[in-house]
């Protein structure tokens, strides 16, 4: 019998961390505590230039579909800006939940930093 081997793509695979969408959250809820208001799309644009996304572009509507439910779950806040020239847009901005949701998403994080490095130095350890 013949095996055939196929060399695997990893680009999109989970361990290149290029799908981050759950960090999404708390790092649209710092852009907004550091600009105070942005537009959906400034959102994405700025999204981008993090350190999680090094550079790359998020997928606009997961991102809009996150500022929907952060919404929804009372996070942000989101308002028509009509007095801005060209077509009407959503203007959003964090609200005093949302400032609690981004305190408990660092306390979050922060475990699972140190978690991932005692995980990091026991892999490491297991392979060389």
């Amino acid at each position: 019998m013949l095996k055939f081997s196929i060399k695997k793509n990893f680009n999109d695979c989970p361990c290149t961390g290029a799908n981050l969408e759950k960090l999404i959250h708390p790092s649209i809820l710092v852009l907004l505590v550091e600009n105070e208001e942005l537009h959906g799309y400034r959102i994405v644009q700025k999204l981008q230039e993090t350190y999680m996304l090094r550079g790359r572009r998020p997928d606009p509507s997961g991102v809009y579909r996150c500022l929907k439910q952060m919404e929804q779950g009372g996070y942000v806040t989101a308002a028509w800006d009509v007095l801005s020239p060209g077509p009407a847009k959503r203007l959003y901005k964090i609200t005093a939940d949302g400032q609690e949701c981004l305190k408990t998403w660092l306390a979050t994080l922060t475990d699972y930093h140190q978690a991932l490095g005692k995980f990091l130095n026991y892999a490491q350890n297991v392979i060389i």
